[in-house]
């Protein structure tokens, strides 16, 4: 220990088959962050990429696929496995994320753990731990201390180290590294990518160069609707929203210079009464979600976007297998 300043359906080896030939002293590999809810994994990850892969809000369990995101450089590749938060679930969906997390841990070469510097480590971090520190197999561990930018001092960043640390011999571990990181003051951020390239296995890149995230682009899209959609609503529904999206396509009939990309999709609640909170008064709450996810998938696809956005209810969807399935979890 050193103190320093995917789907179910897209197997994480699925990149591994036939990859591109490996240079001398090339490394590449697999790292996932784990962490409690609000820990700070999405927007780590977006840091370290340097694009958005990963939607981020305050909200708990935002989070809901395993979202790679992808490092590329001349000496090695990164891919990173954000994850869902690890949480006590209330639903089958909540079930279903823990199992997706857990399924991660035995595939990847480095397990990330998340544990915010402003936050005491609690009982959630050690049984998420001590969960890890169980497996037959496990990834070399690296403790992330986030969100540095808002620790009240350096005593509590030293404090917060100083635990960190405690929990080897607490719980058995042994950390590689101990790393605090701001995603947002961007400090230690080029030292963690450096560490985390280190510690992978000699191999292939598995991706090509450019290339950030291999989510699609619809995914994408849905993420970035219901990213706005959490931040509308703030406290009062955020765990019951799900986007899908019923038919994309370039319109036609349309110049070449002058694209229009047409987007019908669903903002999906689970109640009745969730409806109107959607909506707002007079349905303007909807069309400020739909004006400013219109602008965001504008930026992401570089093509003007129209953006036909309803409310559904699907009833108890996050309890529900078949909806579950239908839903893509």
């Amino acid at each position: 220990m050193t103190p320093t300043s995917p789907s179910p359906q897209d197997p994480l080896n699925s990149h591994r088959d036939e990859p591109n030939p490996p240079t001398n002293g090339h490394r590449s590999g697999f790292a996932c962050f784990v962490g409690r809810p609000n820990a700070g994994k999405s927007t780590l990850t977006n840091a370290l990429v340097g694009e958005k892969v990963a939607i981020a809000s305050d909200k708990p369990q935002t989070t809901r696929h395993i979202v790679r995101g992808i490092v590329t450089r001349s000496d090695g590749q990164l891919v990173i496995m954000d994850t869902p938060g690890v949480h006590r679930p209330r639903t089958l969906l909540g079930e279903r994320l823990n199992q997706l997390v857990y399924d991660t841990w035995s595939e990847v070469d480095i397990i990330g753990v998340c544990l915010p510097c402003p936050e005491r480590i609690g009982p959630g971090d050690r049984y998420l731990i001590g969960e890890i520190a169980a497996l037959s197999h496990r990834p070399t561990l690296v403790a992330l201390a986030t969100k540095l930018d808002l620790a009240s001092s350096k005593d509590q960043v030293t404090r917060h180290l100083l635990d960190i640390q405690s929990l080897e011999s607490e719980l058995g571990i042994t950390w590689s590294e101990i790393v605090p990181v701001s995603a947002t003051s961007g400090e230690n951020l080029v030292l963690l990518r450096d560490l985390l390239i280190n510690h992978l296995p000699e191999g292939p890149a598995y991706y090509p160069d450019g290339e950030v995230t291999d989510q699609p682009t619809e995914t994408l899209i849905t993420e970035l609707i219901r990213e706005v959609a959490l931040a509308e609503v703030r406290q009062e529904l955020p765990h019951s929203i799900v986007v899908t999206i019923d038919e994309m396509g370039l319109r036609p009939d349309r110049a070449p210079d002058k694209p229009l990309l047409d987007i019908y999709a669903n903002l999906i609640v689970e109640r009745d009464s969730q409806k109107p909170i959607i909506l707002g008064r007079q349905a303007a709450r909807l069309k400020l979600i739909g004006t400013e996810a219109r602008a965001r998938i504008t930026r992401l696809v570089g093509t003007p976007v129209h953006l036909d956005l309803k409310v559904k209810v699907e009833k108890e969807w996050q309890r529900n297998p078949k909806a579950l399935n239908r839903l893509g979890f």
